[in-house]
């Protein structure tokens, strides 16, 4: 997901034109007990579907003006590529809360623990990551989980536990407590996750980005392997591990049904290789025992000519059995996925209406701006879903779908297509350089095969739709989306020309996809001027009724004066990496965007009522929670190692001025 030069470019074309040993826990910082009341957010997405909603109201649209900052604190970890951790990091953390203890990690998997109401450290745990390695994803951890030993005995060591598994692909249970190890979980407190992978090139190949998910006395993990670099990647196997043992439970392998296996496509494990993976944040309906799955495309993200069944369970949402890991059902959101565009977000699991009967349902955000609400128990679309012919005249050798996938409704909530007449530019002459470059390569709507001579994707493998996701108010039943609009240009290179080939600029990715004919050439598609091509605006944030499937509203979010010398006055948007939190009250959150701004609006008309100041972009999903009878807002403020914004460790708190 290159959005570093992109961001770079955006910036001076406006200013032109007017981030293996054994772990460590700090004891010696154990800070103050717990607040006398608090509410709590103990998933990553608050609850175990993933709505990002809170049932709190202490801040209304009437008040929010007043917000500030109540605390910070800094972890210590950052890094923008340079001096003795080559990998960038970014701080994409929403920490969680449970028991009166606020606990989050950062890029380097740390964890700690603070007093939700002054910020301060209760304790620390240090897993001792390899800072020297290349890790494909960056240094990224976008949270932990939590366990409770029901069978325990109150204060017994270990009876609640944390849950974290790092970039070097450890599993960790912690005692919540003290964050020491649990002793009784794998190997004093931890299980390695590597050998079911398979053979990595290089350290950093494959990484676990997202927090565990728990279901029943099970803890779940997918992985993330890095894109685009050879057929025989190592497994994404999603795999079930006992809380309390951190014995391996299941193990689903992401090959498809009936697969063959030889030596060479095999790992020791018996685990297939250049399976799709599972990066993103995985959901759990705790009553129906699911564990709801959002995968990756299989190897390679831009040729799959040589090895089409592995598409099978490729960019698709699964529903396993959450103490069996047997599949219940799948659904498909791209076939023969070449375009990058994995599924990228958690599913939302949410109670719509039909007919004045509640349904169950997932919603499933996109890289396509396209939302897909499904039937929880089924896998069946809630609203229709068109089989629409797409172009299948792709390079020699490779095999496309004569149809992709579109839900009727909701509608797309990002570009589809890109036509010479739609070239945009900030002066006459910017705009006819689009132009002719759009003339010049394959373009049209959205799943344009890749070509030798070039094609546009849009939108882009960046999304649409990310990691970010939706929120869900589960009562109006209404989702808050922040999407892209942003073009890439992507050629295949037959292997000798790409041999030959030198990366001409920062903004060029070059990618040898070995095992195939083709290496990748993928680069934003701007214009001289170094703007996108696409019109504005590039980043914004929707309303969607899903019950009828409807955009409410939708308003452009970002500006770059954070970028540039001299404010301006546009709020073109800008890309956003990070997801939306609603409340009760009627108010979403957003940072995401590249600008150092947490906003808030109103959830009925997209109004923006405030923004607090943060030290770097919030590349995050902020919380919040209520303790000692205030409200605050949290959220990680420490840009993104790619963006080419500023690269920071801090989370910040904001809340409404004590009462006297």
């Amino acid at each position: 997901m290159p959005i570093r030069p992109l961001a770079l470019s955006v910036a001076a074309a406006l200013a032109l034109a007017s981030a293996c040993s054994p772990g460590f826990t700090d004891r010696g910082a154990v800070g103050p007990a717990a607040p006398r009341t608090a509410s709590e957010w103990p998933s990553y997405g608050n609850d175990a579907g993933g709505t990002r909603y809170a049932p709190l109201a202490r801040i209304t649209p009437r008040n929010v003006a007043r917000l500030d900052v109540a605390w910070t604190h800094r972890t210590g970890d950052a890094s923008d590529g340079r001096g003795g951790v080559p990998s960038t990091s970014a701080f994409e953390a929403t920490p969680i809360l449970v028991d009166g203890t606020l606990v989050v990690c950062s890029p380097f998997n740390r964890v700690v623990a603070l007093d939700p109401v002054t910020g301060a450290v209760r304790w620390r745990f240090d897993p001792r990551i390899p800072l020297d390695g290349r890790y494909a994803n960056q240094l990224v951890c976008r949270g932990v989980s939590t366990w409770l030993d029901a069978a325990a005995p109150a204060g017994a060591a270990c009876r609640r536990r944390i849950l974290t598994a790092t970039n070097d692909a450890r599993l960790f249970a912690l005692d919540a407590a003290t964050g020491a190890p649990c002793a009784d979980f794998g190997r004093g407190g931890e299980v390695d996750l590597n050998p079911a992978a398979g053979e990595q090139r290089w350290r950093g190949e494959y990484q676990v980005t997202s927090p565990p998910a728990v279901v029943g006395d099970l803890v779940v993990v997918g992985s993330a392997v890095g894109d685009n670099q050879r057929w025989d990647a190592p497994s994404g196997v999603v795999r079930a591990f006992d809380a309390r043992t951190g014995a391996e439970r299941w193990a689903f392998d992401l090959a498809p049904p009936g697969f063959r296996r030889t030596p060479e496509n095999t790992s020791a494990a018996g685990h297939a290789l250049g399976t799709p993976n599972a990066w993103a944040p995985f959901a759990v309906d705790e009553a129906r025992g699911l564990v709801f799955v959002p995968t990756g495309n299989p190897m390679l993200d831009y040729y799959r000519g040589d090895n089409p069944e592995m598409d099978y369970y490729g960019s698709s949402v699964l529903a396993l059995r959450g103490a069996t890991g047997e599949v219940v059902w799948r659904f498909q959101t791209v076939h023969h996925d070449v375009w990058d565009y994995d599924v990228p977000a958690q599913p939302t699991l949410v109670t719509l209406m039909r007919e004045g009967a509640p349904v169950p349902a997932v919603v499933q955000a996109t890289k396509m701006g396209l939302l897909f609400v499904l039937h929880r128990e089924t896998g069946e679309p809630l609203f229709p879903v068109e089989e629409r012919p797409v172009p299948t005249d792709g390079v020699p050798g490779e095999r496309l779908s004569p149809t992709q996938p579109f839900p009727v409704r909701p509608p797309p909530l990002s570009l589809h297509h890109l036509r010479p007449d739609d070239a945009w530019g900030v002066v006459l002459l910017d705009r006819l350089a689009c132009r002719r470059r759009i003339e010049s390569m394959r373009h049209g709507s959205i799943y344009e095969p890749p070509s030798l001579q070039g094609t546009l994707v849009l939108p882009g493998n960046a999304g649409g739709s990310n990691w970010g996701g939706v929120a869900v108010h589960p009562e109006r039943r209404i989702a808050y989306a922040n999407v892209m609009n942003l073009a890439f240009v992507v050629r295949l290179l037959p292997r000798d020309e790409f041999e030959r080939t030198e990366r001409p600029n920062s903004r060029v990715e070059l990618s040898p996809q070995k095992g195939t004919p083709y290496g990748l050439y993928r680069e934003p598609f701007l214009s001289p001027l170094l703007l996108p091509c696409t019109k504005p605006p590039w980043g914004k944030l929707a309303a969607v009724d899903l019950d009828r499937g409807e955009i409410l509203w939708e308003r452009p979010i970002g500006t770059v004066d954070d970028l540039v010398p001299i404010p301006l006055p546009w709020e073109l948007g800008t890309p956003t990496l990070g997801g939306p939190l609603v409340t009760a009250s009627g108010l979403v959150f957003l940072g995401a965007t590249m600008d150092h701004w947490l906003r808030a609006f109103d959830a009925d008309t997209g109004e923006e009522l405030w923004r607090g100041r943060l030290p770097a972009p919030g590349n995050a999903t902020p919380m919040t929670y209520e303790a000692d009878g205030r409200q605050y807002v949290v959220i990680a403020a420490g840009g993104h190692g790619r963006s080419g914004s500023r690269v920071d460790d801090v989370l910040v708190a904001f809340a409404l001025p004590e009462e006297r």
